[in-house]
């Protein structure tokens, strides 16, 4: 099944990313467009759960002798996969900061019943985007540039007995899910490495104890010993279809 989402909200500025994409050297010479930088959701992966609500942004700075035009910009960001292929695009708002240079900026939010695209679609995403010089240049990239969009990853923790004896068991237990596109739910990620670290009271940094993989429903428990007063967490380090995500850290005290 293809679907596809069309559409876009203009909104205000947003700080670019350090990244910058050059135009190829034959096609600048030939349009006498040149790509400066390009910035899609500050340089982050644009990571999708199941509400409507979501937003990203994708900015082009270009520059032509005659100046970039703000009548013809068109971007968008796609990707197929099989028979299932998904898009947002829109029409950006192109800003001049000289005479010859100006930031194209395109901020969508997804709408409601073609928000979310479909799992299979988790991944890289083809970045495209059009645009004019003053004097009738177009530049058109060819889909050369990519930006994960991925399924937005949970992660609980929970720590106990508490308080506990120093030195006697202490069971840490989660749950890892995942958004699920195709039915707009949150299920557990199977089979996964996720660690788990703790956090001494004073201190300002977690440490890994031990790596524990998820179980059929996407549930952690593991067992320590309990030493000292602090905070445990469970961490996740992402793939390449789903966030990285850290617990929020569950205070125990040791007596």
């Amino acid at each position: 099944m293809r679907a596809t989402s069309i559409g876009a909200v203009l909104t205000g500025a947003l700080v670019l990313s350090a990244s910058a994409v050059t135009a190829p050297a034959a096609y600048a010479a030939e349009t006498g467009v040149v790509i400066r930088k390009v910035s899609v959701n500050g340089g982050k992966p644009i990571v999708l759960g199941t509400a409507q609500n979501e937003s990203f942004t994708i900015s082009v700075t270009a520059s032509d002798d005659s100046g970039i035009s703000g009548k013809l910009p068109y971007f968008k960001i796609q990707r197929e996969v099989g028979a299932n292929y998904w898009s947002y695009q829109g029409t950006p708002k192109c800003t001049a900061s000289s005479a010859t240079t100006s930031t194209c900026k395109l901020t969508h939010k997804l709408e409601s019943g073609w928000g979310v695209p479909r799992n299979a679609l988790a991944g890289p995403w083809k970045v495209i985007f059009v645009l004019q010089s003053k004097d009738g240049e177009i530049y058109t990239n060819e889909g050369n540039i990519t930006h994960p969009v991925l399924r937005r990853g949970k992660l609980s923790a929970d720590a106990g007995p508490e308080p506990v004896k120093k030195g006697k068991p202490l069971k840490v237990t989660g749950k890892l899910t995942r958004a699920n596109w195709d039915k707009r739910i949150y299920a557990g990620y199977t089979g996964q490495p996720v660690k788990l670290q703790f956090r001494k009271a004073g201190a300002s940094t977690y440490k890994t104890v031990k790596t524990v993989r998820t179980n059929s429903t996407g549930s952690l428990s593991t067992t320590v010993k309990a030493s000292a007063d602090g905070y445990w967490r469970w961490s996740f380090a992402g793939t390449s279809t789903t966030s990285a995500v850290n617990a929020t850290g569950d205070y125990v005290d040791v007596r």
